[in-house]
């Protein structure tokens, strides 16, 4: 995936006989597939650029109808496809917030100014995100995302610095 790129959902199957498909949305809010109106299909092979025809929710999910693509078994080789958009398109981000990819990568370092390791996930959580952290030693440590843990994150520098709470 492009750095100018971010996944917005995965296609998990098709729905219906028309070209439907069911996404599972990887963004905070689904209805930002309303907005929408180019996405790109990552194939692992290729990206195929794809207008949005019709956007249905239904549960967690949302249903796509793409232009000019209404076979039932075309929609079947797209499962497990990321939903790529460009990043000019994303939602614009509040203080404080951040796309995972972005902060994925990045040095974790303590306030001492030690680097503990690398972030490797974020967790997200109903009370907060959580980082998961691979330390230099090998073993992972998990930190909740919460302004008394996360200090200071420069993505310039892909520099995040923590302060560990007692217990972790």
């Amino acid at each position: 995936m492009a750095d100018d790129m971010l996944r917005v959902g995965v296609i998990t199957s098709p729905h219906g006989v028309h070209g439907e498909v069911n996404v599972f949305p990887t963004t905070d809010d689904a209805k930002r597939f309303l907005d929408l109106k180019t996405v790109y299909i990552d194939t692992k092979k290729e990206l195929l650029e794809r207008e949005i025809a019709g956007v249905k929710f239904f549960k967690n999910m949302v249903i796509l109808k793409f232009q000019n693509m209404d076979d039932r078994n075309e929609m079947e080789k797209l499962r497990n496809c990321d939903i790529l958009i460009d990043r000019k398109d994303a939602v614009p981000l509040g203080e404080d917030e951040y796309f995972i990819c972005d902060l994925i990568g990045c040095d974790i370092i303590l306030e001492s100014g030690e680097k503990l390791g690398v972030l490797k996930d974020v967790i997200t959580t109903a009370a907060n995100d959580v980082y998961e952290v691979e330390k230099t030693d090998g073993k992972e440590i998990l930190i909740p995302a919460i302004k008394d843990c996360i200090l200071e994150t420069d993505i310039e520098k892909k520099v995040i610095k923590v302060h560990l709470l007692p217990g972790l």
